[in-house]
């Protein structure tokens, strides 16, 4: 393994701050994107046919980014676990160290770039 690779504590501590204020910001635009997901009003005297379906594809965008954040969410959840079991860093393929770019760019990253690679 080549030393510069392996990440030193300090940056395993400034992945983790990135890691943590990631989640405020998914956690804000949680809020920002509820009132996109609500239930489209099928008052058709209001809101012409095609302004619903406006509507509508607006509330599926809506959803879809929020399945994208949860999914963002879980990732970083998982590689703070992995922060607190010692294992952050490590490519759960081959055991090498993951580049601490790589971890930066994406802190859920569980795999080298070779391994990823395949």
């Amino acid at each position: 393994m080549d030393h510069i690779l392996i990440m030193n504590d300090a940056e395993t501590l400034e992945i983790v701050a990135l890691i943590r204020r990631r989640l405020a910001e998914l956690s804000a635009q949680d809020l920002l994107g509820q009132d996109g997901q609500s239930v489209v009003q099928l008052d058709q005297q209001s809101v012409g046919r095609l302004s619903r379906m406006d509507a509508l594809q607006a509330q599926a965008m809506a959803k879809a980014q929020q399945v994208r954040r949860d999914t963002e969410r879980r990732g970083l959840q998982a590689a703070l676990a992995r922060v607190e079991d010692g294992e952050f860093g490590w490519c759960e393929d081959c055991g090498e160290a993951i580049a601490p770019g790589r971890l930066r760019l994406n802190p859920a990253s569980t795999r080298c770039v070779s391994c990823a690679a395949g």
